[in-house]
Formats: structure tokens, C-alpha cells, sequence
């Protein structure tokens, strides 16, 4: 809350001093941050509502409007290539960074925490099949280079229509998907499935919790919480012999009418300050002291990542890690299968050449990513040094796209 400050700072500043970028850049980013905050409350008063899927459901929607309302900015300016590269910096941050933190922070309370399989294996069919949908474009494009009649508008404008004609079969794998998980599938995203393993505690003594003991200078020993047992925890929240959150049974201090309207107005701010955000981009990046290339794959998703991200790590360490992988994954398969093509059919309709023809460096982390996701989850189970395995990835692709220029090859319009 304390950084709603920075709202009415940043628009005042961008009237006034339009010509600090530097400044406009670093005020709009912390000011989009609590407005993600509030996205996510209104929607965890309106999740508590509803069953746990169409809560993780919500939770990835809703938190994935600050990267479409961003794309859909930039889209409008012309800046194909920050709409691209935020967007698979986005996926990148829900896989690596979002799901790291939430096997790291509950590896810190339970040895190991059992989640869906079967649910998680699906979606990670998924995320290969937008990597896919990703890669062939490239592929297309080095196949025919070399060729005696290879021509590149040629080559051009096949891409762009295959791009949208992926696009479109992209939205319907989605909506496909929606279907599977509200209607016809939906046992298999509880928590209560029997394909769940069964989380264990420590054996004797949590090191983590004693570490956090002995820097509070308190010498008693306390024993590991078990995630079935009905005795009190003394590190985070409570969890009953049901093995349920008794946080759940919070009511909700606002109606259904409110949390909308609380929706609509934040979206607005949102829309109206990542405007002042993605303007300053080009100011801040012409000194060459940063990268469009790192400020669209890194920074950005960071803001628009925020609000899923408290709420997948706060619920893992409640022993919910089936709804947290259904926030960070769930958030993933969204903007791999519904904002992507979304974006590239929008583009299509304003007459902007976008297509699924990505960064090549970009394409290639982008697979290696999913590929390294999937050995994590193919078990069932994960443990913190999953979690840290996963944030130390991300932390190398930071120090990557810190240093990589980026290729021209979707020039700003």
C-alpha cells in the first residue's frame, strides 16, 4: 500500500518532466506494482467464493491483464519487438521464478510437497505444443535461406500468414483446454485427487526452522509440522487434520459488486500507467546503459508478474502446492495459448504485421525452459532445492539478456 504513492507521482511527473524517461520508467514500474496488488485482492475476494480450480483460474486471468493491457499498449505504439519479448519474459518468469519460490518456500516447511501429476503433465503437453508453435517459424524461415529461389518478402509473408493461421488454432487449443479444466476434468486440479502424493515433514528437526530459531537466539528445539497432523504449527499457517487452511474459511470483506468495480477501476489505472511506462522505454534504453532486450524480457514481466506471485508462494506454504501450480503453470499456458495468438490475431486486425517469428535467443531459452520444468514436475513431488534449481536458472537468464543486443529481426513499424 505504501507504494500507491507512486501512482499520482509518476502521471504528475510524466506532464511534467516528459523528457525523464529514466525517472518516468522507475516511477511507473513501482507504481504498477501495488495496482497488480489490488488486482489480486479483488480477485482473492471473489475466489473465496468460488471452488479452488476457478480460483487458480482467476488468479492467472487476472493477473496476466497487466501483460495484455502492456502488449496491447505497445501493440498500438508500433513496438512489436517489446510485445514479443514481453510476453516470452513473462512465461519465463512464471516457470522459473514464480514456481521456484513456491517449491523453495514450501521445501522450507515440508521435505516434500506431492501435487497433481496427471494435471501437471497435461499442462506441460501444452506448454511444448506453444514452444512449438514458437520454434517453426525460425524453422521456417532457416529451411528455405540458401535456397537458389528463396526469396525474403516472399518468405515474409508466408511467415505472417502462418503465424496467424497458428494463432487461430492456438485460441482453440485453449478454449479446448478451459472446457477440460472447469467442466470435464476438473477433479484432476484439486487438491484431494488421488494421483497426489502425500506430503511429508521433516524428519526430526525442520533445519530450516531451526535456522530461523537461532538467529531469533532461541535454542529450543522445535520439531518438523507434519501436513496431515493435527497438532499446532510453529512455522506459518495452520493447517487441520482435513488438511485444509483454516485461513480458507476467512470471509470475504467485500461484496460482488465491489470487487468488480474495484476490477474495473484498477484495470484503468493499469492501462493508463503502463502507457507512461511503455513510452519511456525508448528514452531510457538510447543511452545504452540497458537493454530493450532485458527491459522487455525482465523487467517488465516482473511488474506484471507480481500479483500471481504472492499468491502462488503465500499458498505453498499452506500445503496448496496443486492451486500454486495451477497459478504460475496455469499463468504460463495462458500467455503461451490465449495472449500470444490473442495479440498476433489483434495485430492482424489492425493491420500490424506481428507474427510468431520470435528473438531466436528468446525461441531457444524458451524450450530449454519448459524442457527443464518438466523433469522437475515429471515425479509429482518437489523439494527446495527444485525451487532454487529453477530460480538460479532464471537468475543465468538475467545475466544473459543483461548483455544480449537482440536481433532486428521484427523491425518497429
Amino acid at each position: 500500500n505504501v507504494l500507491l504513492v507512486f501512482i499520482p507521482i509518476s502521471w504528475a511527473i510524466n506532464f511534467a518532466l516528459p523528457t525523464q524517461y529514466t525517472l518516468i520508467f522507475v516511477l511507473t514500474f513501482l507504481a504498477i506494482i501495488p495496482l497488480a496488488k489490488l488486482l489480486a485482492y479483488a480477485t482473492d475476494e471473489l475466489s473465496i467464493r468460488v471452488g479452488q480450480t476457478l480460483a487458480g483460474l482467476l488468479n492467472a486471468t487476472l493477473g496476466n491483464a497487466v501483460e495484455l493491457i502492456v502488449s496491447i499498449i505497445a501493440l498500438t505504439k508500433c513496438e512489436l519487438r517489446i510485445v514479443q519479448s514481453s510476453l516470452v519474459g513473462s512465461i519465463l518468469s512464471n516457470l522459473l521464478l514464480v514456481l521456484g519460490m513456491c517449491f523453495f518456500a514450501g521445501g522450507m516447511r515440508f521435505s516434500e510437497q506431492g501435487f497433481g501429476q496427471s494435471a501437471v503433465q497435461l499442462n506441460s503437453s501444452l506448454l511444448t505444443i506453444s514452444v512449438i508453435a514458437v520454434l517453426l517459424p525460425g524453422a521456417f524461415q532457416m529451411a528455405l535461406q540458401g535456397q537458389p529461389s528463396y526469396s525474403e518478402v516472399s518468405t515474409d509473408y508466408n511467415i505472417l500468414k502462418t503465424s496467424r493461421g497458428v494463432a487461430i488454432i492456438l485460441l482453440f487449443i485453449y478454449g479446448s483446454y478451459l472446457v477440460f479444466q472447469l467442466f470435464s476434468h476438473k477433479a484432476l486440479y484439486h487438491d484431494s485427487g488421488e494421483d497426489i502424493l502425500q506430503s511429508k515433514g521433516y524428519e526430526g528437526q525442520n533445519p530450516w526452522l531451526q535456522l530461523r530459531l537461532y538467529r531469533r537466539k532461541n535454542a529450543t528445539p522445535v520439531q518438523s509440522p507434519l501436513p496431515m497432523g493435527d497438532e499446532e504449527v510453529s512455522f506459518g499457517p495452520a493447517v487441520n487434520p482435513e488438511g485444509t487452511d483454516t485461513e480458507s474459511e476467512i470471509e470475504t470483506y467485500m461484496s460482488v459488486p465491489v470487487s468488480l468495480g474495484l476490477l474495473v477501476v484498477v484495470t484503468v489505472l493499469v492501462a493508463v500507467t503502463a502507457e507512461f511506462l511503455v513510452d519511456s522505454i525508448n528514452g531510457l534504453t538510447e543511452s545504452g546503459a540497458i537493454g530493450k532486450e532485458f527491459v522487455a524480457v525482465i523487467l517488465l514481466p516482473i511488474v506484471g508478474n507480481a500479483a500471481e506471485h504472492v499468491t502462488a508462494v503465500t499458498v505453498s506454504v499452506k500445503d496448496k502446492l496443486t492451486l500454486s501450480l495451477g497459478v504460475a503453470v496455469g499463468s504460463s499456458i495462458q500467455i503461451a495459448l490465449f495472449v500470444i495468438p490473442f495479440i498476433v490475431t489483434l495485430a492482424w486486425m489492425m493491420g500490424k504485421q506481428l507474427t510468431l517469428l520470435f528473438d531466436p535467443l528468446e525461441s531457444i531459452v524458451l524450450f530449454l525452459s519448459v524442457l527443464t520444468v518438466n523433469y522437475c514436475v515429471q515425479d509429482g513431488k518437489s523439494n527446495w532445492l527444485e525451487g532454487m534449481i529453477l530460480m538460479c536458472l532464471y537468475l543465468i537468464l538475467v545475466v544473459t539478456f543483461w548483455f544480449y543486443p537482440g536481433t532486428s529481426l521484427i523491425e518497429t513499424l
